[in-house]
């Protein structure tokens, strides 16, 4: 257990990170998110102000299903990057844990007539693997036959959407608390494995996805992290669009990319990236794994200028490395 955003969370548990990994890409993990931020926006004006804060055009949203979108700053940078629902009866914001705060702060300042806050009687579980989908309808007595990707099927007491963060299908159950431990206890005693932030981490770095301090941040942008297509510029004003707009005028000033290493070395958030020749530094990397599937170092990084063949400083040492889709494992689109 370890802190993290203000919560105690599980890096592991007793099988260990490559275990609770492997599982979910051959079977059914099961994760604890719980710690990410649940806001509830109700009212006539919910829609509008979604639209002034975030990137993505929730317009287009039908009811009971779900968009990713990403919260920026004045100057393109991100405040977070979100998942947002469009329920029957109000709109449900799903935020990074680290960011929740700021992000209810964020929206309460824009001008809007809806209620904003936290929907704190739930809490979040994720269920993800090639067998998730099955245990989810034996635990709850449902089928998700018809359930397709970034939609959602509720009650009172429980949404549940065919969403994740690890390359696999999966679904996330949004459940009132006093619920929470028996599914819990339900999903495990049917087979799915607990998983800690430990193999969350490598699964979504072998998928490519983003985690905010590591590949967002208030000074990159959706379009230098890959996100164009969360952007709809054409939508209209929110906050952020002109920036965004003279970024893909003028040019990225770097891009997120995947890069593979020769050697055994494991790449680490910070390490200084080379062009092959080694003659000067063209980027950083800001994750970096074993890939317990592809069962060789990874990495995410941000280059300034392209190029095929890398050199990673680790330890003082620049080792080779190439250029390459930043989605490693390619599983469920």
């Amino acid at each position: 257990m370890v802190p993290f955003a203000g919560w105690e969370m599980p890096v592991s548990y007793p099988d260990g990170i490559i275990a609770e990994h492997l599982a979910v890409r051959s079977g059914a993990g099961l994760f604890d998110i719980a710690h990410m931020g649940l806001i509830k926006l109700a009212g006539d004006g919910a829609l509008e102000l979604i639209q002034q804060a975030a990137t993505n055009d929730a317009s287009l949203l039908s009811p009971d299903q779900c968009q990713y979108s990403v919260i920026c700053n004045e100057s393109g940078g991100v405040i977070d990057d979100i998942l947002v629902y469009r329920l029957p009866l109000f709109y449900l914001i799903v935020a990074n844990a680290v960011n929740a705060e700021r992000v209810v702060a964020w929206l309460k300042n824009i001008p809007g007539s809806c209620s904003i806050g936290f929907y704190d009687q739930y809490c979040s579980l994720s269920v993800q693997g090639p067998q998730a989908a099955p245990l989810v309808e034996k635990a709850l007595n449902v089928s998700l036959a018809g359930l397709k990707r970034n939609h959602t099927l509720g009650s009172r007491d429980i949404i549940i959407s065919r969403t994740g963060y690890t390359g696999e299908d999966g679904c996330e159950l949004i459940v009132a608390k006093d619920r929470s431990v028996a599914l819990w206890d339900s999903l495990l005693g049917l087979g799915a494995k607990p998983c800690g932030l430990g193999a969350r981490d490598t699964l979504r770095l072998e998928a490519g996805l983003p985690l905010y301090g590591h590949e967002y941040d208030e000074d990159t942008s959706p379009l230098e992290a890959g996100y164009g297509w969360a952007v709809k510029l054409e939508k209209g004003a929110f906050i952020g669009r002109a920036a965004l707009l003279k970024q893909k005028r003028d040019g990225l000033r770097k891009k997120l990319v995947g890069v593979e290493m020769a050697s055994r070395a494991i790449p680490r958030q910070g390490n200084s990236i080379y062009g092959g020749d080694g003659a000067g530094q063209i980027g950083r990397v800001t994750s970096g794994t074993f890939s317990p599937t592809l069962k060789k170092p990874i990495a995410l990084a941000y280059l300034a200028e392209a190029a095929q063949d890398v050199l990673v400083e680790i330890r003082g040492e620049k080792l080779p490395g190439k250029v390459v889709d930043k989605a490693f494992y390619k599983g469920v689109k």
